[in-house]
C-alpha cells in the first residue's frame, strides 16, 4: 500500500462546457486532453485540465441510463473520484479490499506503445466518492494511454498560479466522522494529524484531518456537531443528498496575486468575518507577515499564526445551484497544520454567505 500522492480528481458535471468554461477562464486551468466514444470512453464526454500538479477531469453522460447522470441527477455536479497514485495498483486493490474496502472495479491495464496505466477502483466511507488507485508507468506526458488524447499546441505556463491539491474537505453525517477516520487508517494506511471542534451561535463540526505518510494526500472530515441547530454541515448533506466533497483547496505560492486573477475573472469570493482584521492582532505577530494588512483585508484573506509559520487562505462561494461544491485557496508559509482561527473563519464565513448571520 505504498501511496505516490494525489493523481486526479474526476468530476461528475451536467454541462461540460460550461464546466470547463469556469475552471480555465476563472482558475488559470487548461485544457489539454480529451476522451470519448472515439478514444474507447463509451457514453461519456471528458476533458482533462491542467495546472502545475494538478489534474482534474470533467465528465459528463451521453446517455441518461449512465452512471455519471444518474451521479448528476442526484448529487448535483460533485467530485466522484480522488485518485490515489500507487507504486502498484495489482497489490494495493487487493490489500485495500483485504482491510475492508469495497471492490468497485478490478485492475484493468490501459496499454500503447507510449506506455501503460493500471487503474482498480474502491469505494470510500464518504457517500458515492470512490478512490481510483492509478498505477503508471509512462516514458511520455501521455495521461491516460488508449483513453484520452492529448491535444496539441498547448503551451504549459512555467510558473503556475496553482500548484498543487492542498486538501479535500469532505461533509459525513452526524456521528459517522469516527468510521470514517477508522477507514482511512485502516485501509490505507494514513494517520490522523489534526483534531478541531468548532462550535458557532448557532451550529457546530467536528473535523478529523487524515494524512498519508507523504502528507501528499490530505482529507479533512467534517460532521455537523450534535444537539445544534442546522449549519453548513449540515446544508451540503441536504443540498448533496448524502456525504461528498464539499469543496477543493488549491496551493498557490502567491495568494494576494492569485486572488487578484480570481477577481478580475469574476470569480464569486467570500467575505471574511465582520470584525476579522480588527481582532488579527490579537493573535497574529503582523509584523512576521510578509504581506501588508490593507492588501489582506482587501483580498479577504485569512490568517493564521502556526509555530514559527503561517497560513493564508481564501475561498469562493458555490456556483451551483445546490450551493454545494465551492474552492479555497491556501498558501503556507512554514505551515503544515491547520489553525484553529482559520477553520472557525471557514465555517463562519460560508454560514455568512448563507444568510446565517
Amino acid at each position: 500500500m505504498k501511496i505516490l500522492g494525489v493523481d486526479h480528481i474526476e468530476l461528475f458535471v451536467a454541462d461540460l462546457q460550461e464546466a470547463a468554461r469556469s475552471l480555465c477562464e476563472g482558475f488559470g486551468f487548461q485544457l489539454v486532453a480529451e476522451a470519448g466514444p472515439r478514444t474507447g470512453l463509451e457514453g461519456r464526454h471528458a476533458y482533462l485540465l491542467q495546472q502545475g500538479g494538478i489534474h482534474i477531469i470533467l465528465t459528463a453522460a451521453l446517455h441518461p441510463t449512465d452512471e455519471a447522470a444518474a451521479y448528476v441527477e442526484l448529487h448535483g455536479d460533485g467530485v466522484r473520484d480522488i485518485a490515489l497514485r500507487v507504486a502498484d495498483a495489482e497489490a494495493a486493490f487487493r490489500e485495500a479490499v483485504r482491510r475492508g474496502a469495497t471492490p468497485i472495479q478490478e485492475p484493468v491495464r490501459s496499454e500503447t506503445a507510449e506506455g501503460r496505466l493500471i487503474r482498480a477502483v474502491v469505494g470510500s466511507p464518504v457517500g458515492d466518492v470512490v478512490h481510483s488507485l492509478i498505477q503508471r508507468d509512462t516514458a511520455t506526458p501521455q495521461f491516460w494511454p488508449a483513453r484520452f488524447q492529448m491535444r496539441e499546441g498547448v503551451e504549459r505556463p512555467s510558473r503556475p498560479m496553482l500548484r498543487v491539491v492542498d486538501h479535500f474537505a469532505l461533509c459525513v453525517a452526524s456521528g459517522s466522522l469516527e468510521a470514517g477516520v477508522d477507514f482511512y487508517q485502516r485501509v490505507f494506511g494514513f494517520h490522523q494529524s489534526h483534531e478541531e471542534n468548532v462550535e458557532t451561535v448557532y451550529s457546530g463540526m467536528n473535523s478529523r484531518v487524515v494524512q498519508d505518510a507523504t502528507e501528499r494526500v490530505c482529507l479533512v472530515l467534517m460532521e455537523p456537531m450534535a444537539g445544534k441547530r442546522p449549519g453548513q454541515i449540515d446544508r451540503f448533506l441536504t443540498g448533496h443528498r448524502g456525504p461528498g466533497v464539499q469543496h477543493l483547496a488549491f496551493r498557490s505560492d502567491d495568494i494576494l496575486n492569485t486572488v487578484k486573477f480570481l477577481r478580475a475573472h469574476h470569480v464569486p469570493l467570500l467575505d471574511s468575518p465582520p470584525g476579522y482584521y480588527d481582532a488579527l492582532p490579537s493573535r497574529v505577530k503582523l509584523e512576521a507577515l510578509d504581506e501588508e494588512l490593507e492588501r489582506l483585508r482587501d483580498g479577504h484573506v485569512l490568517v493564521d499564526h502556526e509555530g514559527h509559520g503561517y497560513l493564508l487562505q481564501v475561498f469562493t462561494r458555490s456556483i451551483h445551484s445546490r450551493r454545494t461544491l465551492f474552492f479555497e485557496i491556501t498558501q503556507r508559509k512554514d505551515a503544515r497544520g491547520f489553525g484553529a482561527a482559520n477553520i472557525r473563519a471557514l465555517y463562519e464565513s460560508v454560514e455568512q454567505s448563507l444568510g446565517r448571520n
